[in-house]
């Protein structure tokens, strides 16, 4: 049985319980996280994790942030696939395009993390925290802005319609990756899924 400490080695008590709660989640979603049993998997008492986070809904929000910033690292290695080229607007909607993909991969690949980061109570001013980055220094709706902000000044997006059309394009893309991962979608063949995935990033790019 592993012993209870009051005190963590390197006085990193803080990331130890992130990680478990993202561990948590991971295995669970949001409902999993539950901060009595991040101390336990830690291996500290619950006393030393007060200190750090005051509450479950602390950790929670942490773990939110956190995973937030790992659905910013799976839509860069899209962002990084896009070839380079010298049409700019073609650049532009591929990068729009990459974005989406890379969020319903991680709502795929991730669900439990992708529940974590987007169904924790929020608003949109917190969408620019660095807490919610990746390791570009971006949070996913900052790299959904940065896209639409290419495809305005490449002349591939109107920039009279630019203002709001983050809210568009995300709502979109949410909702398909809800569909696939805990809606009625769910038992559709992976072939089915990504032609789906990519008639709706048509109908995003058309649309905007």
């Amino acid at each position: 049985m592993t012993a209870v400490r009051e005190t963590y080695r390197h006085g990193d008590l803080r990331q130890a319980l992130l990680t478990e709660g993202l561990l948590l989640a991971r295995e669970g979603g949001p409902s999993a996280v539950v901060l009595r049993e991040a101390t336990r998997r830690a291996g500290v008492s619950p006393n030393a994790a007060y200190r750090h986070f005051r509450d479950r809904a602390a950790l929670l929000g942490a773990v939110s942030d956190a995973a937030q910033g790992c659905a910013a690292d799976r839509i860069q290695q899209e962002l990084d696939a896009v070839p380079v080229g010298d049409d700019r607007a073609a650049q532009s909607r591929l990068a729009l395009r990459a974005v989406g993909t890379g969020y319903i991969a991680f709502a795929q690949e991730e669900p439990g993390l992708f529940h974590a980061a987007f169904s924790v109570p929020g608003d949109l001013s917190q969408a620019f925290s660095a807490s919610k980055a990746g390791r570009n220094g971006l949070s996913p709706f900052q790299q959904l802005a940065q896209a639409l902000d290419g495809m305005a000044s490449s002349g591939a997006l109107d920039p009279a319609r630019r203002p709001g059309m983050e809210f568009l394009a995300w709502s979109a893309v949410h909702g398909l990756a809800m569909l696939v991962i805990d809606g009625p979608l769910r038992g559709l063949t992976e072939e089915i899924i990504l032609s789906t995935r990519e008639r709706l990033l048509d109908m995003v790019e058309r649309g905007i």
